[in-house]
């Protein structure tokens, strides 16, 4: 153990200190989404995110929108664990019949009023996917849907794109 700690100290600290990431896209655009969320939200916008059959792609640029660089949270903007505190359901994925009727129970739990957001080309069509015996396909197939954002997967800056168009109208 001492002759591992005497290394440590000899060799000395090897990493190049980072930068903190910063993009004046995404601040314009977390400002933007912050203002309004102050004045129509009062302070908060609760995101439910709702995974119906999708392949993971989209869940994990959408996880993107928390990390260092993006940080909702410092807009306002945050995900909860219940549709009952959510003011937007976020889903991704072509609904599988499995899903079918839990993403309505989903919305149904959602208190009014409540926003929809299809996110990825499979929420917003079915995709490759389509409408089968395991498919309902779209998300607006069986629930309605407010804005629908496309990309296979789309990025953290087209969901907070789509996200400052939806709550501006």
């Amino acid at each position: 153990m001492l002759k591992t700690l005497k290394k440590i100290f000899q060799i000395g600290i090897i990493t190049e200190p980072v930068d903190a990431p910063s993009s004046p896209e995404t601040e314009a655009l977390g400002k933007a989404c912050q203002a309004i969320i102050d004045a129509k939200f009062n302070g908060s916008l609760a995101i439910r995110q709702v995974d119906a059959g999708s392949c993971n792609g989209c869940e994990l640029e959408i996880h993107a929108l928390n990390n260092a660089f993006y940080n909702l949270e410092r807009f306002g903007i945050h995900f909860v664990a219940s549709p009952r505190h959510a003011d937007l359901l976020l889903v991704t994925g072509p609904v599988s019949r499995h899903m079918e009727e839990a993403l309505r129970i989903v919305y149904e739990s959602t208190p009014d009023p409540k926003l929809v957001i299809a996110a990825g080309d499979c929420a917003a069509c079915g995709g490759i996917f389509g409408e089968s015996y395991a498919s309902a396909g779209a998300v607006s197939n069986v629930i309605p849907v407010d804005l629908v954002i496309r990309g296979c997967p789309p990025t953290p800056m087209q969901l907070l794109t789509g996200l400052l168009s939806l709550i501006r109208s």
